[in-house]
């Protein structure tokens, strides 16, 4: 869902790639597969009411979709806080709308769900990368006071369920309202974002077989990346070293994989231009500093944390302890965290963990995933 540091992105129906020969500041893109399930939840006779909603941020407007129970209520509700990259409001990655499946099974709990398009896609107006961590806080907090104005939803009992830098988002926006009950977060960082961009380009190499020698190339290629774009200065010099890499690359390519680049000069240019064009922004330039731990230490509404034994793009290994350590700060005593065996960072079941297998592997959340989320929620809500 273009660049997503932490989830990928899709362009219509085709990969567009960074220089992955050399895991380009450990992001990589996502195509919306053609082989994958069209509509992962039926609309055949839902047993609840979907109805299109929009909300405005200030001069954003943000389109969306509310899923409620049938009954009149008032019903407890959640909106939902996608990750990183412009993406779509089922989160939606290789044909599997994640978004979607969550909203499904926590509606028919009696749960109310907004789930929407982020800035600049679908109905949503606005930018993903000209905005920030804060004005994606604001956009949910914007949500919140639209679901609190209606009769059917119990203002008392809203909370935030986030996935990846919607985890991030998620307890930034809790600290900043009374209006959020509790918070729900999937693959969550309590690390810096350049410390989490080298911790996940450092395992997916691994996993794709990269040698020492290679790993070492693409953290010099992320510490040079990210000066630069601290600065925001020198993109002249980083793009002829980024240039370099990626013939040095070609060069080492297998005649066949060689042969098969028709056009050198402009694969090259694609390359340089697609590692340089998500560095460029507010966005990641405020990604790259942010450091979730004082925001964490603040939150003290219900936390519930879910990592991924094989999420290689937020390993629980570097993040659970910090976050664990963060939200005892805070004193708050009614904090859940665990770690799903053999779930990747969109809680499938995986073999390595890589994003790699994304596109092939079966569109089915690990056992327990939804059923933690949903029992969880439903213990703080009363139901």
């Amino acid at each position: 869902p273009g660049l997503a540091v932490f989830d990928g992105s899709h362009d219509g129906d085709s990969i567009t790639g960074e220089f992955t020969q050399a895991g380009f500041v450990g992001s990589f893109a996502l195509a919306r597969a053609t082989n994958g399930p069209d509509d992962t939840v039926s609309h055949d006779s839902l047993p609840y009411l979907e109805e299109e909603v929009t909300f405005a941020n200030g001069d954003v407007t943000l389109a969306g979709t509310l899923t409620r129970p049938s009954t009149p209520g008032p019903h407890p509700a959640v909106v939902l806080i996608s990750g990183s990259g412009p993406q779509n409001r089922d989160e939606e990655l290789f044909g599997f709308k994640l978004f979607q499946v969550v909203a499904d099974h926590l509606t028919r709990q009696g749960i109310a769900v907004l789930r929407y398009d982020d800035r600049g896609v679908g109905g949503s107006t606005g930018s993903v990368f000209l905005a920030t961590t804060v004005d994606f806080a604001q956009d949910v907090l914007a949500a919140v006071s639209a679901l609190g104005e209606r009769a059917d939803i119990d203002g008392m009992k809203i909370g935030l369920v986030g996935h990846s830098e919607g985890a991030i988002v998620a307890p930034l926006a809790a600290t900043m309202s009374q209006d959020v009950a509790f918070i729900v977060l999937l693959a969550g960082t309590a690390i810096s974002g350049e410390e989490i961009l080298y911790a996940q380009g450092e395992l997916i190499a691994r996993v794709s077989g990269a040698s020492d020698a290679e790993i070492g190339q693409q953290k010099e290629m992320q510490r040079r990346s990210f000066t630069v774009a601290r600065a925001d200065s020198g993109w002249e010099q980083l793009e002829e070293y980024i240039r370099d890499q990626v013939l040095e690359a070609v060069d080492a390519m297998p005649a066949n994989e060689r042969d098969a680049i028709r056009d050198l000069d402009a694969f090259v240019d694609t390359q340089v231009k697609s590692g340089i064009q998500p560095i460029r922004t507010p966005w990641f330039r405020h990604f790259l500093d942010y450091d979730p731990v004082p925001v964490l230490q603040q939150v003290r509404v219900p936390v519930l944390a879910l990592f991924g034994e094989l999420d290689l793009q937020v390993p629980h290994s570097a993040n659970e302890q910090p976050m664990k350590a963060a939200l005892a700060v805070a004193g708050n005593d009614d904090v859940t965290i665990r770690v799903l065996p053999r779930a990747n960072h969109l809680f499938l079941t995986a073999v390595s963990g890589s994003p790699a297998e994304y596109a092939t592997m079966e569109k089915v959340f690990v056992p327990g995933f939804l059923e933690t989320i949903g029992e969880w929620i439903a213990k703080r809500v009363g139901l």
